[in-house]
């Protein structure tokens, strides 16, 4: 089911807007989702993703403690509703992506009943609950369940494309991999269907196989989300240091990220104490997402706290300047165009005491102990209170702080759109330049050049040409010193010289 007339588009030519039901209005369903596409649409996204909505325990939760995989959460709506959603956005040209959780079963979960006796395995675990089981004895009813499951979200619902959870706790040495069985069945799909669809996988591998196609020994996935841009950015910009930012926090690696897209591509990871990573040599910047925030890296701090209250604003300015002019396919997550102020905290709605402790204990003991973070401070999940901080306020589009930032965020969109050297996903072609100290940095993007301070003082920056059309400048104008620009502190510059070939 889908609007008559839709097919679709390229993922090259997305521009992401990632959110959960049931935070991002007030009323936390599908209908008032529909509401709000016209803000959407003119912020210049077109491709919205919603974090899971199959069923989960309770009302409140992420989503990823999945319960059934063939039912919509009702507290979001009716299957209809969610079907009425994505039709309404197709009618503006906004593409819908499902995150879909295929790597384990949520606590609680009747396996037996709503999956089938031979659904999950001990042979391995996750830390979220138990395994699924796609390669023992009686796999094969496991992967027809999964495949039939792709299927439905775009054939019965209309999805455009999925985002699959943690792909590296797939575990499979099935000779053909799950995945690259997921990408046959799309493929054919789209055949069928007369439209596009995208596969996008969450993976923390680094491992270029994920996207290669099955000519080359790949799974044939159409991207993955970038952690290495995010973290390489985000360490840089806050200054954390902790967990898995320990890796990170140069200049030098925002640059290597932009150009080979994974910075820990087979040398030594200090967090992981091991080499990690391979090298993405020769694939497009298209076949990676990239972020300054999504819901894990804003969701899993202890305090939930955004971009905006790690940074200076104009720091944000900087920051969402890289990601919406950088080689990959750009992904917001939800509020993040206008600074919004609210967090967005990890929330549970288990009736199982029992469950709700180990929920809240574990997090607090396993994943925030990693980032040096109190357990006395970890906000309850279980706590309505929690939801209910998590909710967008949208009056705060009413301050005109916040105006500002939605009116940048549409402009770097709309230059997106405009100027072809910007949708170019090729990584080989990004030029760039840089200093640690002073922190600053060049990046040439064909006739587009990116210039940005870093520093909390004034710096001169080398340009290839002082005589190019100013574009977009977060602060005051920048002063031409030769071949070179004097940029304000904690500022970006965009420029496009029309002479460049």
């Amino acid at each position: 089911m889908t609007r008559v007339g839709w097919r679709g588009f390229p993922l090259r030519d997305a521009c992401i807007y990632e959110l959960h039901v049931g935070t991002f209005t007030p009323e936390g369903t599908f209908g008032a989702i529909a509401s709000k596409l016209d803000h959407l649409s003119s912020l210049g996204v077109n491709a919205i993703e919603l974090m899971p909505v199959t069923c989960f325990p309770g009302d409140r939760g992420w989503g990823y403690d999945v319960l059934d995989l063939r039912s919509v959460h009702p507290p979001y709506g009716t299957g209809a509703e969610l079907k009425r959603l994505i039709d309404a956005a197709h009618e503006r040209g906004i593409a819908v992506i499902c995150d879909v959780v295929y790597n384990h079963v949520g606590p609680g979960a009747d396996v037996a009943r709503a999956f089938g006796p031979h659904h999950t395995t001990t042979r391995y675990s996750t830390p979220w609950g138990a395994a699924i089981n796609l390669d023992g004895p009686d796999s094969d009813e496991t992967r027809a369940f999964i495949l039939d499951n792709v299927e439905m979200w775009f054939a019965d619902f209309g999805f455009d494309g999925l985002r699959l959870d943690a792909i590296d706790a797939l575990v499979d040495t099935s000779a053909v991999h799950i995945l690259e069985e997921i990408g046959l069945r799309v493929r054919a799909l789209e055949a069928r269907l007369g439209r596009t669809l995208w596969v996008i996988a969450e993976s923390d591998l680094n491992d270029p196989r994920v996207v290669w196609e099955r000519a080359r020994g790949g799974y044939g996935m159409d991207a993955q989300w970038s952690d290495d841009f995010h973290h390489s950015l985000h360490a840089f910009l806050t200054g954390d240091r902790f967990g898995y930012y320990v890796d990170f926090g140069r200049v030098e690696q925002v640059t290597k990220a932009l150009q080979r897209a994974f910075v820990l591509d087979g040398g030594y990871s200090r967090f992981r104490q091991r080499k990690h990573g391979r090298q993405a040599d020769g694939l497009s910047g298209h076949r990676f997402v990239g972020y300054l925030q999504n819901h894990d890296q804003v969701g899993n701090r202890m305090g939930g706290e955004r971009s905006v209250a790690l940074m200076s604003p104009a720091l944000a300015q900087v920051g969402a300047a890289l990601v919406l002019t950088a080689p990959f396919v750009p992904l917001l997550f939800m509020g993040e165009e206008w600074g919004a102020r609210t967090p967005f905290l990890y929330f549970t709605d288990h009736s199982d005491p029992d469950l709700a402790r180990a929920v809240r204990e574990g997090r607090a003991s396993g994943e925030f102990a990693e980032f040096g973070w109190a357990i006395e401070d970890v906000p309850d999940p279980q706590d309505p209170a929690t939801f209910e901080a998590s909710r967008l306020r949208w009056s705060e589009l009413d301050d005109p702080r916040h105006a500002d930032i939605l009116d940048w965020h549409r402009r770097l969109i709309r230059l997106r759109r405009e100027l072809p050297d910007l949708a170019d996903g090729r990584m080989d072609r990004v030029r760039t330049s840089h200093s640690e100290e002073p922190p600053w940095l060049v990046v040439e993007r064909g006739a587009v050049t990116i210039a940005c301070n870093f520093a909390a003082v004034p710096v001169e920056v080398p340009v290839r040409s002082t005589g190019a059309e100013l574009l977009l400048t977060s602060s005051k104008d920048p002063e031409p010193r030769g071949d070179s620009l004097k940029l304000a502190p904690e500022s970006v510059v965009i420029l496009h010289d029309l002479h460049e070939h």
